[in-house]
């Protein structure tokens, strides 16, 4: 009786075999061709609308990255480094490299993004002006990632930033 039991297996096996391979070149167990069964093809979207298009001209707009920022009295803050934005990709704040000489004693520092103004944005020379004093971004806690964030703001004018728990 062992010996019918794997003769009759491999028979069953080498039938299913043989019918699969059969349906897969178009024969189905009722004979009839998948064209004339299947679903025809979904019929093509509407092409997604392109994106939109802004220009921008090139004196109207600039990069901020490595911008010289500067105090009202005219006194070197720093340069920013890094632009901090919230959930919605609003921007918050940025974190200004402040004190030092060529990245030598120098922190980061981070500032309310309303306490910056932007002059002429078209000259890279021009600097970008802090609404601080020296004497406050030197009092200012230094800015570590993965740390919570302080942020020294203009008086006045900084709304807290709502956190999850």
């Amino acid at each position: 009786m062992h010996a019918k039991i794997p003769f009759t297996l491999i028979v069953v096996i080498i039938v299913a075999s043989f019918g699969m391979r059969s349906w897969g070149q178009g024969e189905t167990p009722s004979s009839s061709s998948p064209s004339q069964n299947a679903t025809p093809p979904a019929a093509s979207k509407e092409p997604a609308p392109p994106p939109s298009v802004t220009i921008i001209g090139a004196s109207e707009a600039r990069g901020v990255l490595g911008r010289e920022v500067r105090s009202p009295a005219d006194e070197n803050m720093g340069r920013i480094v890094d632009v901090i934005v919230d959930r919605s990709g609003m921007v918050r704040a940025a974190v200004i490299d402040f004190g030092g000489f060529l990245g030598v004693g120098s922190r980061k520092i981070v500032v309310d993004w309303n306490a910056l103004h932007f002059g002429r944005v078209a000259d890279k020379s021009d600097s970008i002006t802090l609404d601080l004093t020296k004497a406050q971004v030197m009092a200012a806690p230094e800015y570590k990632e993965g740390t919570p964030i302080v942020v020294l703001g203009a008086s006045g004018n900084l709304l807290p930033w709502q956190f999850d728990r």
